[in-house]
């Protein structure tokens, strides 16, 4: 017994020292890379006694409601007005994920007040939010930050349900006006998530980094790492675009070792590589991480799609262009998937294509767009056969057999590395098979829902010059293709179990990071890399005390 008890005091002690660390509000240039890798270990020694294996989780899809389009700021009783009529929904969807069970729940990007709004007339829809590491229960202190009641009335939906809420509102933070970096207005904006835990505890707080026309708000002077810790796993949040980025989102999974992503967004989809579906389950097969998407849904915008995604395949998905309607999405998911026993190896993406000689070349090589992107394409010409499309350094290679080749229906093998898009600022590197929209080969690559062609067989690969590729397999009708498809060792991306439904698009979707146009860099703060000394020293000493006795 008292053995037991010291086992527990001293990983309350660890547990506690963790929590405080992670609930502060870091951002990469504060930790030395050569500690983060230290305190992720020293986590999961920590997480991994006596954890849950598994846990249930929840995801929303909200079709939100939106103010009306104004050029001049409401009040901020008209702005509360609307944010709880998007709340009452929320709600709903909260109460009914808790009573299935689910422990923690993930609502989108803009869910509580929308979008298109300037700097002035999002200004009534905020509230200060402060950081994690003030111990805040809004629901039981709701005037301890002024005025409050979005945080307020999140903490108590947390609280009253027993359950983690995720929700995305918006923060404002004073500023000196005379400085030059702060707005004429005397505030930041920031696109925020809060995270309650089942006390109703502001747990985190994640400012968004990478912003996609969104003037209303700010960029937060360094991308910021915001993990916490659960005993059913370790989580990391980022939102929407940050997660075509290195920073935060690889560093989240690759240095600070999360089990689960937490990831609202507002996605647009855009066919063929990048619907929402489609990419965000590849990013997590290709990261070897959990990820709980939750999409804003407006179809006339293209905004649906979220799923809960392991990294062997997706748990539950959901895309519907046809209705206006919300949809609630649980799944159970296992706590630390890395030691899962269906976790995926290691993948060398380039070393199948590298080491074989390449298939012959096709003269018919033509040029097309992906987008804004040019690709290179060579046509499917037969049932069956091996091709090779090469773009500057990325050579791309496909072996495959169809049932039977649709007259009316083309196939291109595509290959694109560079800079992508209007803003030229990400590189790609990008192996495709698409099916065109028409048999005219100027309409390659154009987006298309609806295919007839089922291949028995396919084998891609490319000469990828990164480690970060995510295998992308669309059907017919803007499906997946759960345990359809696998990738081996080699960085081979084939179908299994016989014969596939029609397919879209067959893709790796690589990006090569530190090719990018805009990087960021930033120094070690000296504060910042003693406190991380003095951190693990005492975790070093926690673990031996616990270990001893």
């Amino acid at each position: 017994m008292q053995q037991r008890a010291n086992q527990t005091q001293s990983l309350v002690f660890m547990e506690c020292m963790f929590i405080g660390f992670n609930r502060s509000h870091l951002t990469l240039a504060m930790i030395p890379s050569s500690f983060q890798a230290s305190v992720a270990v020293f986590a999961q020694i920590i997480l991994h006694v006596s954890a849950l294996d598994t846990f249930r989780a929840a995801v929303y899809e909200h079709a939100v409601i939106l103010p009306n389009n104004t050029e001049t700021p409401v009040s901020q009783d008209d702005a509360l007005l609307l944010m709880n009529k998007n709340m009452d929904i929320l709600e709903k969807a909260i109460k009914q994920a808790a009573e299935q069970g689910a422990q923690i729940i993930v609502t989108p990007e803009d869910a509580i007040y929308g979008w298109k709004f300037t700097r002035e007339t999002i200004f009534p829809y905020l509230e200060y939010i402060p950081d994690p590491q003030v111990n805040w229960i809004p629901c039981q202190q709701p005037h301890r930050f002024g005025h409050t009641p979005v945080q307020v009335r999140l903490s108590c939906l947390a609280k009253n349900n027993s359950i983690y809420v995720l929700a995305n509102i918006g923060d404002k933070k004073p500023c000196n006006s005379r400085g030059s970096t702060c707005p004429p207005s005397g505030y930041y904006q920031y696109n925020t998530n809060v995270v309650y835990d089942t006390q109703g505890k502001l747990v985190a707080r994640y400012h968004k980094y990478h912003l996609y026309s969104e003037p209303q708000f700010d960029v937060p002077e360094k991308p910021e790492v915001v993990t916490f810790n659960t005993t059913f796993g370790r989580f990391g949040i980022f939102t929407c675009f940050d997660i075509l980025f290195h920073d935060p989102a690889v560093t989240l999974v690759k240095d600070f070792q999360v089990d689960t992503v937490l990831f609202p967004t507002a996605w647009m989809n855009v066919l063929p590589l990048l619907t929402a579906i489609e990419f965000h389950s590849a990013w997590a097969m290709g990261m070897g991480v959990n990820l709980l998407v939750a999409n804003t849904h407006h179809v006339s915008l293209r905004m649906t799609g979220s799923g809960i995604y392991a990294p062997h395949s997706p748990k539950v998905y959901y895309y519907d262009k046809e209705t206006e309607l919300g949809k609630l999405l649980l799944a159970e998911v296992d706590s630390h998937p890395r030691i899962s026993p269906t976790y995926p190896t290691a993948v060398n993406w380039s070393a199948y294509a590298t080491t074989i000689k390449p298939f012959p070349v096709q003269k018919h090589t033509f040029g097309g767009f992906i987008s804004r992107d040019e690709f290179n394409f060579t046509e499917l010409f037969e049932n069956a056969g091996n091709l090779t499309v090469c773009q500057k350094e990325l050579c791309c290679h496909l072996s495959y057999r169809m049932l039977g080749k649709e007259e009316n229906e083309v196939y291109v093998l595509g290959a694109f590395t560079g800079l992508h898009g209007r803003r030229r600022s990400e590189y790609w590197q990008v192996c495709t098979l698409v099916k065109c929209k028409s048999t005219n080969l100027t309409t390659c690559g154009q987006p298309v829902e609806t295919a007839l062609t089922r291949f028995e067989m396919f084998s891609l690969s490319g000469t990828f010059g990164t480690e970060y590729v995510f295998p992308e397999v669309l059907l017919t009708n803007i499906h997946l293709a759960p345990g359809k498809f696998e990738v081996l060792n080699d960085g081979r991306l084939v179908n299994k179990n016989g014969l596939s439904e029609p397919i879209l698009t067959v893709s790796l979707f690589g990006r090569w990071y530190t090719k990018d146009a805009l990087s960021i860099s930033g120094g070690t703060s000296n504060a910042a890399t003693t406190y991380l000394l003095i951190f693990t020293s005492l975790m070093i000493i926690a673990l031996q005390n616990t270990v001893m006795v």
